[in-house]
């Protein structure tokens, strides 16, 4: 068997991770042992996923040494049905089978039973940095692990100060008592750390603080940073909490059950267990529990719950709804569609999850400058013990007690949480909105765009145009027009092809029959019609190949002018006709493209459409254009202006799949298809133009609130690195510095949750 062969990609459950050290300490712990590649952990859900050569390391060996650090883990594992669960929320999601094993739905796997059966007591069991506890959410802070241990200090700290009081003789014994018992588990944590190579974690500067404030006799002090770190820690673990809740949120909204029609009885199912071609019964007031299509009944469907869209929208037989939505008025049958492992939600919530993976560069920036940071704030410190005394004759004792201070600012963790956190409250923000970005890469690169490019039809028009004019030649009838170009139509599913049919049917004509249908790239489709062939093609095409005179071209031109697209329906050497089509601009494209112009973006249409059509469209609108364009030269076009800043495209997501990969994010216009969610960077969910400047909007307010963490992170740690030399702030006020500065640059994503991409500024 060969290496390659023998190499598994495994995927696991990790809790407890509150902040950006924990992710590193892992990654860095799991990636020392021999088989283990490509190792990615994502924090705010709480994932780890590597490549792993089971000939070197077993599985087991993985969880253990996570299991060391402190944290829970748990498989993702692969059963029969498969659900794509966040941590936390049971609710039938399925993943792709080959890339993202999904949670078993069973209880048995990961219900809180278990939980607390595989719960490794050395780590979250017991005091010192106990992390994110599955069984603790839904708790008041005092109820969780966290809490407890908070109080437990809190008690060992207010006992050594009644001691002091009541026998001042003991009371600094009772306060390294309460010390050394609070810092014992954090003390443990640290060597283990040290084991699996990783001496300069939050942990191992902990312990050496407090227990090098013992030996100078600030035996209070260290028993209060003890204490202080322990509040730390809960502030953390809120503040992480409330991070993901927003991406947990999103696995609530498919529901657990379904009512499964069989004959002319119903039965309530697992919703995870539906199949394709099963049909389900959606009561007023139920979610819909999968993709599918409305057989029998019209109601309104609230859709909010997947595209954000506030106001319902009225559905009958034949149209698509979507999983998570709500039936509002009356009851439907509808037919599933799409499994659970890939409906919508589904979906949407499986690039959330796999966002963490495409990070930003200013995120692999800051990731590369931790790694350095913590080992050369303790050889600062370790300079501040020792020169000033050796060099200048000062207290030992002073110099000792100002580098352990500095130790406890050495810890990167709100530098490190600083990106992720505000990239998952983005990302969280804009999937509620029917905004989808795949990562923090797309983000950068979406608050950067100069220029946005639009093709035309399906993305500033509806997509469907409609038959305006029809121009007979000669002693050709209407009907005889009509039929001709129906036949020459007939399979094609083209938007303007669609447009001659529903015309030929809406007049009561039937096509002629027609075989060897082909299309002319750019030009136009021939067909044997009649048993004679037959164009339906562009003026131009026609001119080059005797199917238009001159009188015919000036009609055509006519209707270019006013907006509309003509097509020149002929037989060799013979004029027919011209059929005149209209695609309207949907109604918020001209409302986009001021608010657009008003952020300083330019934007430009691209359109296979002759100039005259494209300048009618782009002149109603307000936006410059670029005509007649194959796909080729739309890819040409945004690789050039590319090299001069940003540029979007937006586009139906298969035509344009170049030009959507050349740009610098590409954006898909499409209510939740396969190819809107998977081909481009990005996806626009409720088909609203609108939604391009938000999601720039929602872009540029991720990236400042970047910035702000930055600043905060870093500002903090200087401001007190300085006063710790210089004594004017102690251990206490750097412990605070750490988890303070942490607490402070989540917090502020946060924000993120609640901003409005759609408001202006």
């Amino acid at each position: 068997m060969s290496e390659a062969a023998s190499e598994t990609s495994c995927d696991w459950t990790v809790t407890g991770m509150d902040c950006g050290s924990c992710a590193t300490k892992i990654k860095d712990a799991v990636a020392r042992l021999p088989g283990v590649s490509g190792v990615e952990v994502g924090i705010m859900t709480e994932r780890l996923r590597l490549t792993l050569d089971e000939a070197q390391t077993g599985r087991d060996k993985i969880e253990k040494t996570v299991r060391a650090l402190g944290y829970q883990i748990a498989p993702r594992a692969a059963g029969a049905k498969k659900d794509f669960v966040l941590p936390g929320a049971h609710d039938g999601h399925g993943h792709d089978d080959a890339a993202h094993e999904g949670h078993d739905h069973a209880e048995h796997d990961h219900g809180p039973k278990a939980t607390a059966a595989k719960r490794d007591d050395s780590g979250h069991g017991s005091p010192g940095h106990v992390h994110d506890d599955p069984a603790d959410r839904g708790k008041r802070w005092y109820q969780t692990a966290k809490g407890k241990l908070v109080i437990f200090t809190a008690l060992l700290l207010g006992a050594a100060w009644v001691i002091e009081y009541l026998a001042p003789e003991i009371g600094k014994w009772a306060f390294v008592a309460a010390c050394l018992i609070g810092v014992a588990p954090v003390a443990q944590r640290a060597f283990a750390a040290l084991r699996l190579g990783q001496p300069f974690t939050i942990e191992s500067l902990m312990t050496i603080a407090a227990i090098g404030a013992l030996f100078i006799n600030a035996a209070e002090e260290a028993a209060l940073v003890v204490f202080l770190f322990a509040v730390g820690e809960v502030l953390e673990g809120v503040a992480a909490g409330k991070a993901r809740d927003g991406i947990r949120a999103l696995a609530n909204l498919v529901p657990k059950t379904a009512q499964l029609v069989t004959g002319d009885t119903t039965r309530e199912v697992p919703a995870a267990s539906l199949t394709i071609g099963q049909t389900v019964l959606v009561r007023p007031g139920d979610r819909i529990p999968a993709d599918g299509e409305i057989t029998e009944g019209t109601s309104g469907v609230d859709e909010s719950p997947v595209t954000g869209e506030s106001v319902p929208k009225t559905r009958g037989p034949g149209d698509a709804v979507f999983a998570g939505a709500i039936n509002t008025e009356a009851a439907l049958r509808v037919k599933v569609t799409k499994g659970a492992e890939d409906n919508t939600i589904a979906r949407i919530i499986r690039l959330v999850e796999e966002a963490e993976e495409a990070r930003a560069p200013t995120e692999r920036f800051i990731d590369r400058f931790s790694r350095w940071y913590m080992p050369a704030i303790v050889a600062v410190a370790a300079l501040v013990v020792v020169v000033p005394p050796l060099a200048f004759g000062q207290p030992w004792d002073t110099w000792v007690y100002r580098g352990l201070a500095l130790l406890l600012i050495g810890c990167p963790c709100a530098l490190v949480i600083s990106v992720p956190a505000s990239i998952a409250s983005a990302m969280s923000t804009g999937a509620r909105r029917g905004l989808l970005m795949k990562g923090g890469a797309v983000i950068e690169a979406a608050a950067k765009v100069d220029v946005v490019t639009f093709d035309k039809t399906g993305t500033l028009t509806h997509g469907r145009p409609q038959v305006t004019d029809v121009v007979p030649f000669g002693a050709t009838t209407e009907a005889e027009l009509l039929a001709v170009a129906a036949g020459v139509e007939t399979g094609s599913s083209h938007p303007l092809a669609i447009a001659v049919l529903n015309k030929a049917k809406d007049a009561g004509v039937s096509a002629l029959p027609s075989q060897d249908a082909k299309a002319l790239m750019g030009k136009g489709v021939v067909a044997t019609v009649g048993g004679a062939v037959a164009y339906v093609s562009s003026p131009r095409y026609a001119i080059e190949n005797g199917g238009l005179d001159g009188i015919g071209l000036r009609q055509a031109t006519i209707f270019e002018e006013d907006g509309k697209t003509a097509v020149a329906v002929f037989r060799e050497k013979t004029p027919l006709g011209l059929i005149a089509m209209r695609d309207e601009p949907r109604a918020d494209a001209k409302d986009a493209v001021r608010q657009l112009t008003a952020m300083g973006v330019t934007s430009v249409i691209l359109t296979g459409d002759n100039p005259r059509t494209a300048a009618a469209i782009a002149g109603s609108l307000g936006l410059k254009f670029e005509a007649d364009m194959m796909p080729e030269d739309k890819l040409a076009y945004i690789r050039e202006i590319g090299t001069q800043g940003g540029v979007m495209m937006i586009g139906d997501g298969i035509n344009d799949a170049p030009a959507l990969k050349q740009a610098s994010v590409g954006v898909a216009m499409g209510s939740g298809t396969d190819v809107a969610l998977e081909t481009a960077d990005a996806a626009i969910l409720r088909d609203r133009v609108t939604d391009i400047p938000a999601t720039i909007r929602l872009s540029r307010a991720a990236m400042a609130n970047i910035r702000q963490n930055v600043t905060i992170a870093l500002g903090l740690k200087a401001v007190f690195l300085v006063t710790s030399v210089f004594g004017l702030t102690g251990l206490w006020i750097a412990i605070l510095a750490d988890t303070g500065a942490t607490v402070l640059v989540t917090l502020n994503a946060l924000r993120l949750l609640r901003f409005n991409p759609e408001r202006e500024a």
